[in-house]
């Protein structure tokens, strides 16, 4: 109470209706941008529908003394919108929210395929995210920054910066002897950009269909369709690729893992890999080779790629995603001298290039030896998953096979009859919180002889995590039940 007996003005916040309360931060902004913060506020309460179309707005006098603002402020805001189309306003109408204004979707959804809820995912496809080297990619990174020119920050050449491109020529000749001439190698995002990116050049040379191994990575064929190719799905016999079936197609191009097959897990025999070859070069076609997974191999020193024998009728494909991240988005094309020039063109207007930090950094972490040192690392994690996770099935489902070689980051296991059917095992599976991928997702309609086969993932498991939800798995099967649980992590 005043000496005169009134009440004290109220604050902003005290006078405001809740409809104008959303403009109280904007406000109270500092004086240089005290305009332009009411300009945002006003735009996004009219682009959400916090204020809908029709809504009339406080005289600029009234809006201004309620916000504690200059009437200045407000009428510029109101004139700057109405220029803009979000509020309409006529002579002694006053100011309205513009009916053709659509409010925004508000919610923010993250759509990454992940499997939400699940206490075990046995998933295929996702390596041990927790074995990113993350000092090691720091270093790299600070090291890049330091001793790059500004103008290296431009946009780069849609193949990739010479230094990455050389040294991925040094690292896949090394390790995989593939051909690999730096002028011939693309960098891409991952091998879905590198499929997609083959897929155009080949239709724009008059190829129509594309041979995709069944089973197989039901990805190929979505992304050859993409870029308006057939996706002929061709079977495989204990060899690889069957040629019967391949000679009949009539395809122009095939794609194909021989290295370590997904999803069956055999390698191509070098009798297959040579008739693949010798087919490819009667029909003047071309190959694609996914080596997805081809560093990982258990038992042996892995077998070199398929494009070493015929550097100019296999187009080599593969990625950091299996043994860094696969939110890195790196990958590389290695092009037939005759297809080079066509793929850059397509590379460049698609994206004009990929990020040249993190090309830099790549290429920092290779030349420096920490690439190898990272896959060393997986090597010996993965082998002791792969070990735990068929230890894990020998234990809790006796009588399964577990079929193709020791390498790469799942396997195939042959669930016996008995604990069938297929479509009550993976309703009991999933309701007890474990995710798991039938064989039958990957093109092949399941298993002629009755047994029940599953692709398991178990990179991305500790061997105690795999054993424990190999027990949980068997317990669901025998009991029909799910039970509480909390998920586990690696």
């Amino acid at each position: 109470m005043t000496s005169s007996g009134t009440n004290p003005p109220r604050p902003p916040a005290e006078r405001l209706s809740p409809a104008w309360e959303l403009l109280l931060p904007a406000a109270a902004a500092p004086a240089r941008g005290r305009g332009r913060a009411l300009r945002a506020a006003l735009r996004d309460a009219v682009r959400s529908g916090r204020l809908a179309a029709g809504t009339r707005l406080p005289a600029s006098r009234e809006l201004a003394a309620d916000l504690g603002v200059s009437r200045g402020l407000v009428t510029e805001a109101y004139e700057q919108l109405t220029a803009e189309g979000y509020l309409r306003s006529g002579r002694g109408a006053g100011t309205w929210v513009s009916e053709g204004v659509r409010a925004a979707e508000r919610p923010v959804r993250d759509r990454a395929p992940r499997t939400a809820g699940a206490r075990y995912d046995f998933r295929p496809g996702t390596p041990d995210l927790s074995l990113f080297p993350r000092g090691a990619w720091n270093a790299a990174q600070r090291s890049v920054l330091g001793r790059m020119p500004h103008g290296a920050l431009g946009y780069p050449d849609p193949r990739g910066l010479p230094e990455l491109r050389e040294a991925l020529a040094d690292l896949l000749a090394r390790r995989r002897g593939v051909v690999a001439d730096p002028e011939r190698v693309v960098v891409c995002s991952g091998v879905a950009q590198a499929t997609t990116l083959l897929g155009f050049v080949l239709r724009d040379e008059g190829v129509v269909a594309v041979g995709v191994e069944d089973p197989g990575s039901p990805e190929h064929a979505a992304l050859f369709a993409a870029t308006g190719l057939d996706a002929v799905p061709l079977p495989l016999d204990d060899e690889g690729l069957a040629l019967a079936p391949l000679e009949r197609s009539g395809v122009g191009a095939v794609v194909t893992t021989p290295a370590h097959q997904f999803p069956t897990g055999i390698g191509y025999s070098a009798r297959r890999r040579g008739e693949l070859l010798d087919w490819a070069r009667r029909a003047d076609a071309v190959i694609m080779e996914d080596d997805y997974d081809g560093d990982f191999r258990y038992d042996r020193e892995p077998v070199g790629a398929l494009q070493g024998l015929d550097p100019e009728r296999v187009v080599y494909t593969g990625s950091v995603s299996k043994s860094l991240a696969p939110g890195l988005r790196l990958g590389w094309l290695v092009a037939p001298a005759a297809l080079t020039e066509r793929v850059v063109a397509r590379k460049r207007t698609m994206d004009l290039g990929n990020p040249v930090l993190d090309q830099a950094v790549l290429a920092d972490l290779v030349a420096r030896g920490g690439y190898d040192r990272q896959l060393r690392r997986c090597q010996r994690a993965y082998r002791e998953r792969r070990d735990a996770m068929v230890a894990a099935l020998d234990e809790h489902f006796p009588g399964t096979a577990v079929s193709g070689i020791a390498a790469g980051l799942h396997v195939i296991a042959r669930l016996p009859a008995r604990y069938g059917p297929e479509d009550v095992f993976l309703e009991r599976a999933a309701s007890a919180g474990i995710a798991l991928r039938p064989l039958r997702d990957c093109g092949t309609a399941g298993a002629e002889d009755g047994t029940l086969p599953l692709v398991l993932g178990y990179a991305h498991l500790a061997p105690a995590a795999i054993a424990r939800g190999v027990a949980a798995l068997a317990a669901a099967v025998r009991s029909g039940r799910s039970g509480p649980g909390r998920p586990d992590g690696p």
